[in-house]
C-alpha cells in the first residue's frame, strides 16, 4: 500500500483510507469484518464523523485492540463548532470510538461559529493531547486562506473534499491551494454517489479498457486516477469485506502517464465553478 504525507504532521497515510458515511446502516457484522479485513491490507486511515449515526460505534469495535495501527480521523458539527462544544464534540467522539486520542480533527463544513473559536478549541484539544492534529472539511479556497489567516502555516492538516472521476473542482484552486501551503487532501465519495460510470458510457469505456489492460478494475483504476498526486489520499466506503480488498488493491497501482492522459480526456474537469461542489 502506498502512503502520502499528511500534510506537515509528520505522519503519513494509506493513499487508500476507508471511508464510513451511512457505515452503520447496513449489517453490523459485515460492516466490522469490512473494516477489519481494511486494515488487515493496509488501509489504516479510518475516516468517521459525529454526523455518521454509530458509526463511530461499529469502528470502537472495528480496532479493538489495534489502535496504534489506526490513523483516525473523527468531525464536528458546524452546529457545535463553538469553542466549548467542540472540546464536548471531541470528547463524546472520544467515548464512542473507545480511545483517548484521534490523529486528527476536523471541522465538518463552515458554519456560523467563528473560526477563530473553532480554531481555538482545537489548538486546546491538541495541547492536551486529545487530538495530534486537526483540519477542515469542504472549505475552498477562499475559505482556506480565512482559517490559515486565524491559524498560521503549518497547522491545517488537511482539507477533505468531494472528489471523483465526474467532479473534478478542487482541481481548479483547492488542490493548487493544499499543494501551496503542504496540506493533505482527503477525497471522499472518490466513487460518486451513486453515479460511478457505466460500462456502456464514453468514459466507463475508456475505465474499461484501462482497467483490463492492467488486469484492474475500474473502481481501482479510478482510484488510482485521483491519488495520483502526493497530496492526494481518498476515503472510499466498503459494506463488505470483499470491497474492502478489491479498494485496497487500488493502492498499489500506479498508472501510466498515457492512462492518466486518456483519463483526463474522458472526465475533464470542466470550467471553474462558482462555489465547491460537496454533498
Amino acid at each position: 500500500m502506498r502512503a502520502n504525507p499528511f500534510g506537515k504532521t509528520g505522519a503519513s497515510v494509506s493513499v487508500i483510507g476507508q471511508g464510513t458515511w451511512y457505515l452503520d446502516h447496513g449489517d453490523r457484522k459485515c460492516a466490522i469484518a469490512a473494516l477489519v479485513r481494511g486494515l488487515d491490507l493496509g488501509m489504516t486511515h479510518i475516516d468517521t464523523a459525529e454526523m455518521y449515526g454509530d458509526a463511530e460505534l461499529v469502528i470502537a469495535d472495528a480496532i479493538a485492540g489495534r489502535r496504534d495501527e489506526v490513523f483516525l480521523v473523527s468531525k464536528v458539527l458546524p452546529s457545535n463548532a463553538s469553542r466549548r462544544g467542540t472540546i464536548a464534540a471531541c470528547e463524546r467522539s472520544l467515548r464512542r470510538l473507545k480511545t483517548d486520542r484521534l490523529d486528527c480533527y476536523l471541522l465538518h463544513w463552515r458554519g456560523s461559529y467563528p473560526l477563530e473559536d473553532t480554531v481555538a478549541a482545537f489548538e486546546e484539544l491538541a495541547k492536551a493531547g486529545k487530538i495530534k492534529s486537526w483540519g477542515v472539511s469542504n472549505f475552498d479556497a477562499d475559505d482556506l486562506d480565512e482559517i490559515l489567516d486565524v491559524s498560521g502555516e503549518g497547522r491545517i492538516a488537511c482539507n477533505q473534499v468531494l472528489y471523483h472521476l465526474k467532479e473534478r473542482a478542487i482541481e481548479h484552486a483547492v488542490i493548487p491551494w493544499c499543494e501551496k501551503h503542504g496540506v493533505a487532501v482527503v477525497a471522499y465519495s472518490p466513487f460518486g454517489h451513486d453515479d460511478f460510470p457505466t460500462s456502456n458510457s464514453k468514459g466507463g469505456a475508456v475505465l474499461a479498457r484501462i482497467a483490463e489492460a492492467r488486469h484492474a478494475t475500474p473502481r481501482q483504476v479510478a482510484l488510482s486516477f485521483l491519488t495520483r498526486a502526493t497530496t492526494v489520499v481518498a476515503i472510499p466506503k466498503a459494506s463488505s469485506a470483499e470491497h474492502a480488498g478489491e479498494n485496497a488493491a487500488a493502492g498499489d497501482l500506479v498508472l501510466t502517464t498515457e492512462e492518466i492522459s486518456a483519463l483526463d480526456a474522458a472526465f475533464p474537469r470542466g470550467p471553474k465553478p462558482r462555489g465547491l461542489p460537496m454533498l
